[in-house]
């Protein structure tokens, strides 16, 4: 059985908002004021997707690290002075791909919390069959949804694209970085043209700090607007509420 979460607004999908735990967020300060700017821009949630290896940690430690970070924004926030509403956190991972990824009993539990959504993260170099059949028994054996994050980040690797094409070709949803909007004309280019023709996309700031990879989901968003129309920005919308399904 599957319900709706509360949180129904503006999504943040993609973020290294919590502190001292990967190479985003460095303390609680710096973590308040991407929250701050996070709250400025109309965003109402924000999935929390700290890195995840394999080879450098177990599912249990990182786990246990994650909350510790969490309950630190928590009790931050709860002591705030500010007459602010902050979005609400969804605790998640950016799990980056490892063999046996697909019998992974522990993997479910790296999903968006209470839901079966897993976001993916491929390696940076030539894809091959073996990362493909991992995906695949990610979604038939595990039975969850991959996202597969920045997927515009792959693309320059991949100068042999038939893995590439058979994996976009699965039925999964692929997350585009905010960004990525702004960059090259290559890149720009490949972004719109997803996000136009493709139905399961979501965006997500991938913030990292205030200053070199701050929030900016509120300029994509303008951007596909201006770009592409209001639909298809409530078609990103109405896929992330899909993805926040919580699973009973």
């Amino acid at each position: 059985m599957t319900c709706w979460r509360r949180n129904t607004g503006l999504i943040d999908f993609h973020t290294h908002i919590l502190p001292g735990i990967d190479d985003g967020s460095r303390s609680v300060e710096m973590t308040m004021q991407m929250l701050n700017a996070e709250t400025e821009q109309g965003v109402t949630g924000i999935v929390a997707t700290p890195h995840f290896y394999a080879h450098k940690s177990n599912i249990e430690d990182f786990l246990a690290a994650r909350e510790e970070s969490f309950a630190s924004v928590q009790r931050e926030i709860a002591g705030s002075d500010e007459d602010l509403i902050y979005p609400e956190i969804f605790k998640a991972a950016e799990v980056y791909w490892f063999s046996g990824m697909g019998k992974a009993k522990k993997l479910p539990e790296l999903c968006i919390e209470g839901t079966r959504t897993l976001l993916l993260e491929m390696p940076f170099r030539q894809w091959d069959e073996e990362m493909l059949q991992e995906v695949e028994l990610i979604m038939t054996g595990q039975k969850l949804h991959v996202v597969l994050v920045h997927v515009e980040r792959y693309m320059r690797w991949q100068k042999d694209k038939t893995v590439w094409k058979r994996l976009l070709e699965m039925p999964l949803t692929l997350q585009v970085n905010a960004e990525s909007l702004k960059g090259g004309w290559r890149q720009r280019r490949f972004c719109f043209k997803l996000i136009k023709e493709r139905q399961a996309v979501l965006i997500g700031s991938d913030c990292h700090d205030t200053v070199k990879r701050p929030p900016n989901l509120l300029q994509a968003r303008t951007l596909i607007t201006k770009k592409l129309g209001a639909a298809v920005l409530r078609k990103i919308d109405e896929e992330g509420r899909k993805r926040l399904q919580t699973q009973l």
